[in-house]
């Protein structure tokens, strides 16, 4: 050992890679022990030899070159800066290295020092990162700090239509549309900040920009990699399209049946009747998940003689078998309606539908409206109470008795009459309007009462306060969970043009009512002889009848109603009469079939009296 190699040995034994010191002939002046591990030769086999000793033989030939060029630039700096450079062992075995090179000028002359490092476990580490790069079943763009495309795979050329040596280098932007790309830096840089394995864009519809310039939609998973160079982000990036273009049609079916089951539901629901002189205003909201059918239904049924059924019912649970249920109850109750029967003997009635049912219940609220008496006669299967909203805006519950939901048993079902005053509204509703999850129920309807008790009197007509009422209890209509049935029903604000008499059960009181008719007539206004002939017609069947086969006194009533007039016959007698066919010698059995043909409606009803016939007929100049 020189005086001049002297101050290196420690140092060279210190450091943690292979140290080579070679002179500016390339001749081997000093190693270190990592250097014999390295490469398998004893210290004094390699001294005094030629460098290219550890070089592979096909690098030998443009060795010295590359030394010489270094000897004159004599630059701290990576040998081989991009070139895959390999050691060779005294056995033969190449293995990748790294190498540093540095000068050291001494008082013998210019060494080089060469820092020698094995990179054979991070090579094989990045050829097997690359392998699972390669396998991944997504496109993978990996990019730096300043959103430069590092690495790509195969699955990114196909989908992207680029080729590899075409995406490297390149900003990742390229690969991003251009209505994006204003913001896309910026998050990109957030992203850099808050480093977290997290899909990108959660939430929002992200697409791809193709080679070719169409688009794709895509979903992105972000992922944080440190490496010695700092951090890379991957992206694998999944073409969706097929997904959506599947997701697609889903929505589309379900949009159809979707439309189908409504369509269905309306058409079971029907379209209650408009009842002359009684404003109403309903809505009926679907359930917003599911196929949005359900079991609510609502209906306005006119009686005759001023009097109206409001109905209004629930059954539990959605979808088609609640609404093939509903469309049943609905056609029976009307039905039953029109005969006339009390809400008690009607609910009844129903309950003996439903209990035919298997697994079935029903809420129910049956109301009929006499106009004339400003009268409710109310009878509930277990629905919510009915909300009375007086002319003055105080609003209270109807307090009418609620017996079981239908279908339960044979539990007798109790009806309640009630006096209201003129000018009132109805507001009647199924459970989707009042329940939500977690909600108290009474605090519910509370709400809706101080709703409906601010709308009355800060609102004018049926359609705004309806609106406004969902609006305060659904204030995400598009959102509900249950179908939402709301009835309003505007009671008569001033008694209805009427006048009655009253005839004893005898002949003469026929020709009596005729002109009691007449003169109501000329009086109303209304007396044009058509009509006028008309109405005595038919009014002299309806007394004769009450005349021939009751007991008692005979009322006579007239109604006018906006445009409609009708006439009702009240007796003692609690027979309904029935219309039927007469032979040709016989004398009587004509009278109902004349009322059929030439009234506009007519129709029987129970009282507590006995009974009462009723016809009506349109006033002139009114079309339908």
């Amino acid at each position: 050992m020189t005086t001049t190699e002297e101050p290196f040995r420690a140092l060279l034994e210190a450091a943690p890679d292979a140290m080579v010191i070679v002179d500016d002939t390339g001749m081997i002046r000093l190693v270190n022990a990592q250097t014999e591990a390295l490469f398998g030769y004893p210290r004094q086999e390699l001294l005094g030899r030629s460098i290219d000793v550890l070089v592979p033989e096909r690098f030998r030939g443009v060795h010295p070159r590359h030394r010489l060029g270094y000897a004159s630039s004599r630059q701290v700096r990576p040998m081989g800066a991009g070139l895959e450079l390999f050691g060779l062992c005294r056995d033969g075995r190449e293995f990748p290295v790294e190498i540093s090179l540095s000068p050291l000028q001494t008082a013998d002359g210019l060494l080089i020092s060469a820092a020698v490092r094995d990179v054979s476990e991070r090579k094989a580490a990045d050829a097997l990162f690359r392998a699972l790069l390669e396998a991944a079943p997504d496109a993978m763009v990996i990019v730096d700090d300043r959103g430069t495309i590092q690495l790509v795979n195969a699955q990114t050329e196909a989908l992207f239509g680029h080729s590899r040596s075409d995406l490297l280098g390149r900003p990742v932007e390229v690969l991003v549309p251009e209505r994006f790309r204003g913001h896309h830096s910026a998050f990109r840089q957030d992203y850099f900040v808050d480093r977290q394995v997290r899909p990108m864009g959660a939430g929002l519809e992200l697409r791809g920009l193709c080679e070719d310039g169409h688009e794709v939609p895509v979903e992105i998973s972000l992922s944080p990699l440190e490496t010695p160079d700092g951090t890379l982000v991957s992206a694998a990036i999944r073409d969706v399209s097929d997904r959506k273009a599947a997701e697609d049609t889903l929505a589309e079916l379900y949009e159809q049946q979707r439309h189908v089951a409504l369509t269905l539901q309306r058409s079971l629901m029907g379209s209650p009747s408009e009842v002359p002189g009684m404003p109403t205003a309903s809505r009926y909201f679907p359930a917003r998940q599911g196929a949005g059918v359900g079991g609510d239904w609502f209906d306005l049924i006119p009686l005759g003689g001023g009097r109206v059924g409001v109905m209004i019912g629930d059954v539990m649970g959605r979808g088609l078998d609640a609404a093939a249920v509903m469309g049943q109850l609905r056609s029976a109750s009307h039905a039953l309606a029109k005969t006339g029967m009390p809400p008690w003997q009607l609910m009844r009635a129903l309950d003996a539908v439903v209990s035919e049912l298997p697994d079935q219940f029903v809420t129910c609220c049956y109301l009929v409206v006499d106009v004339d008496a400003a009268e409710l006669t109310v009878c509930s299967a277990g629905h919510l109470p009915v909300l009375l909203a007086a002319p003055n805006g105080a609003v209270t519950r109807l307090a009418a008795d609620v017996s079981v939901p239908l279908g339960v048993g044979e539990v007798p079902h109790h009806e309640s009459r009630h006096t209201v005053e003129p000018g009132s509204v109805l507001a009647l509703y199924t459970d989707g309007l009042v329940e939500t999850s977690g909600g108290d129920i009474e605090e519910q309807l509370d709400c809706l009462a101080l709703a409906l008790a601010k709308t009355r009197v800060d609102i004018d007509g049926l359609e705004g306060i309806a609106d406004c009422l969902l609006g305060e209890m659904l204030p995400d209509a598009d959102d509900n969970a249950d179908d939402v049935t709301l009835l309003l029903v505007h009671l008569p604000d001033a008694p209805v043009t009427s006048r009655s008499i009253v005839l004893p059960a005898e002949p003469r009181s026929v020709a009596e009512g005729r002109r009691f008719l007449r003169a109501t007539l000329v009086v109303w206004g209304s007396a044009d002889d058509q009509l006028c002939d008309t109405v005595c017609l038919l009014a002299s069947e309806l007394p004769s009848n009450a005349v021939s086969h009751s007991h008692g006194p005979v009322r006579l009533r007239m109604r006018q109603v906006e445009r409609e007039l009708s006439v009702e016959v009240c007796d003692g007698s609690p027979v309904l009469p029935q219309a039927r066919f007469a032979s040709h010698d016989a004398e009587s059995g004509r009278g109902l079939l004349l009322v059929d043909s030439l009234a506009e409606a007519w129709g029987t009803l129970p009282t507590s009296e006995g009974k009462a016939v009723w016809f009506s007929l349109p006033l002139p100049g009114l079309h339908r």
